[in-house]
């Protein structure tokens, strides 16, 4: 009976350590086919950093043509689904601006993130910059003004700014007057 009993503990503790596993969530390589959350629009077709948020049963992540989107989805009160993960690229590791990478993402709760810069995002509205390096985000708060936040630091103010109008994107790719 004893056997049986750690035969038992033993199966479940291995199957509790399976799905331990199988909850870990890595960041997907953005594709030419990644659409944007809520543009619908290709997210490599815009400059600048992009997010991507992954959702509890759902095997693909969300994309987003800009961090500051997935900030605001984060405060969405009608998002009804779990956030297991969420990555951002990383600017300290950006080929340039154009061209923010494809495989260097970071867990957006470890980046340090300039926001208020005059750096305006793809999409034309302002933008929340992730960097893995403090001193990377420090270098761009000289040049492009601005100031570091953690993830939970970003308002939700500075990402549903009141004069962007419905569409949340100006058209010119600067701020809507």
């Amino acid at each position: 009976m004893k056997k049986v009993v750690v035969a038992l503990a033993l199966s479940l503790a291995l199957t509790a350590c399976k799905e331990d596993v199988a909850s870990v969530v890595v960041p997907v390589e953005m594709t030419d086919d990644a659409l944007g959350h809520y543009c619908q629009m290709f997210v490599a077709d815009h400059p600048g950093p992009k997010a991507q948020v992954h959702l509890k049963g759902k095997a693909e992540p969300l994309w987003f043509s800009q961090v500051s989107d997935a900030v605001a989805y984060m405060h969405d009160p009608e998002r009804e689904m779990e956030i297991t993960a969420v990555f951002v690229s990383d600017m300290s590791h950006a080929e340039s601006w154009s061209m923010p990478g494809i495989a260097n993402w970071q867990a957006a709760e470890t980046a340090f993130l300039v926001i208020e810069s005059d750096q305006l995002g793809g999409m034309g509205v302002p933008e929340a910059l992730p960097f893995s390096r403090r001193e990377d985000a420090t270098a761009f708060v000289a040049d492009r003004g601005g100031r570091i936040v953690q993830w939970g630091g970003v308002p939700e103010s500075y990402v549903r700014p009141a004069e962007i109008g419905m569409s949340g994107h100006a058209g010119d790719g600067e701020l809507m007057q």
